[in-house]
């Protein structure tokens, strides 16, 4: 969001943790996010540092129009200086997380005087804040992810297929995510085995890093078809790599709130076949979109590979629609669109 509003012609400035060069700045700087600053913003309660930060960003506050916080750190730093301000600035916190947040008299004011608006990634999340009593619904708006629409569009799978040495017309699967549980690459193999064993031609590539990798290595090797499965680790710039899939991967077992690479797999106009879980049951329509599939269900999404690599005018079906819509509404700049103006609305009320 700070690129797409720069982009945009508006002044923003990301505040990231000290220490977090390598594993936040880098990669923002990279992204073309033009200004970025550090606090110390340590987890938990940390009274020393803690007044430092508060002092900081009260000091900020006098420069800006709008606070926008993503974790419960920040929020409470930036409720605190707001209070401490003559002029409080309009705040705004997102929910990225399905997690249910306690409705106990901190968090009620927290969330229901100290917020402007609360942004949720989902729907599911929204309903959660609003169930719970935390802010009134019109105080709550959902804006799900997006994707870089310069850098995510359709491409060519020849140039990737010569990368990972596999034959010209042997259809290319991916999944991009960390290596961790919830994230379903078990069921990814184990349905990839039933395919194998069925005859289907395919090369399974797996795109992240995370404690379950080698686990995952370990489990292809044993089933015997670890020639037919790519592990490529991190990839700075995955763009290119997603555009030249076939069928692309998200097959959480439950909602993890949004997946970014959910949003850049439309963009670049794959064939998705996604859980029908949190984000990606609300914005993708099965048959239309994408294919869904119950999260957890290596046999349904075993069937659901088997359509789509028997059916290329489906899968170009697919990938042509999910495109449009990721270009209607869920590319970064559209979603940005949203924010700004909710952005203009909170600042000519205040």
């Amino acid at each position: 969001m700070c690129r797409e509003m720069a982009r945009a012609g508006h002044d923003t400035t990301l505040i990231c943790p000290a220490g977090s060069e390598a594993r936040v700045m880098a990669r923002a700087r990279a992204d073309g996010v033009p200004r970025i600053e550090t606090m110390t913003l340590r987890t938990g309660l940390r009274p020393g540092s803690d007044a430092t930060d508060l002092r900081a960003l009260r000091r900020r506050l006098d420069g800006v129009d709008i606070v926008h916080v993503h974790r419960s750190k920040e929020h409470w730093l930036a409720a605190l200086a707001n209070r401490l301000a003559p002029a409080p600035r309009p705040l705004v916190r997102t929910r990225h997380i399905v997690q249910a947040i306690r409705p106990h008299p901190l968090n009620r004011w927290l969330y229901g005087r100290a917020t402007s608006l609360v942004v949720t990634v989902s729907e599911a999340i929204r309903r959660q804040c609003v169930g719970a009593g935390l802010a009134p619904e019109d105080r709550v708006a959902t804006l799900p992810g997006a994707a870089d629409g310069e850098r995510f569009r359709p491409g060519s799978g020849d140039a990737v297929r010569r990368d990972l040495g596999v034959a010209g017309g042997v259809p290319l699967v991916g999944l991009l995510s960390g290596f961790r549980v919830m994230k379903g690459h078990a069921i990814v193999l184990e349905a990839a085995e039933r395919l194998l064993q069925a005859g289907r031609s395919f090369h399974l590539v797996f795109v992240g890093r995370g404690p379950l990798e080698a686990a995952m290595r370990e489990r292809a090797d044993r089933a015997g078809f670890s020639a037919r499965v790519s592990f490529v680790g991190f990839v700075e710039d995955p763009a290119r790599l997603v555009g030249g899939l076939d069928i692309a991967l998200y097959p959480p077992l439950e909602s993890d709130g949004m997946s970014r690479a959910l949003f850049e797999y439309m963009a670049s106009g794959r064939a998705v076949i996604a859980s029908r879980v949190g984000a990606a049951a609300e914005v993708l329509e099965d048959g239309v979109t994408a294919l869904l599939v119950p999260g957890g269900d290596a046999p349904e999404l075993a069937g659901a590979l088997d359509r789509l690599l028997a059916d290329p005018a489906l899968r170009d079906g697919l990938g042509r629609r999910a495109a449009a819509l990721a270009r209607e509404r869920y590319t970064g700049a559209r979603v940005a669109e949203r924010l700004i103006e909710r952005y203009r609305g909170l600042a000519g009320r205040s």
